[in-house]
């Protein structure tokens, strides 16, 4: 799996003019699954995002988890994410079929939900429309091969 975790004071996501999701401070996470993820990968990310320390703490040191900031986290499913760019024009053949994706990226979400943390996500496969106040910036990518 892989994802780009944005700190925001603010993020959303619409599709067709409808409100799918919206955070105040906290991770818009775009994520990716790989044809070849399991659940075990779900759960090390979501462990490792939520855990991730990049809030400043009282002396201006990003130092502080998600959970000590009170942040909450807006998920978007991503598949461009493992795109081959060997050419002009990207392939996707590395990024799970919705089949394997769809649960993977649901066991992300309730990953992340049992630890506490409020979650909003877009609509899978779905055109939407992100919006986001980076803050910062601070933007992280996360691959689970190299965690």
């Amino acid at each position: 799996m892989r994802a780009v975790v944005t700190r925001v004071s603010s993020a959303s996501v619409t599709s067709e003019g409808r409100l799918l999701g919206q955070i105040g401070r906290g991770f818009l996470v775009l994520l990716g699954v790989h044809r070849d993820d399991t659940e075990q990968e779900a759960l090390r990310l979501a462990d490792k995002i939520c855990g991730c320390r990049v809030f400043e703490d009282d002396e201006g040191k990003m130092n502080r988890n998600l959970a000590a900031a009170g942040g909450a986290l807006l998920v978007v499913s991503q598949f461009t994410l493992f795109a081959d760019c060997r050419s002009r024009r990207p392939g996707f053949s590395l990024a799970a079929r919705p089949e394997t994706a769809i649960p993977l990226y649901e066991r992300f979400l309730e990953a992340c939900r049992e630890q506490g943390f409020s979650v909003f996500c877009g609509e899978f496969g779905a055109d939407m429309q992100v919006t986001s106040v980076n803050d910062g910036p601070v933007t992280i990518l996360f691959d689970t091969d190299e965690l």
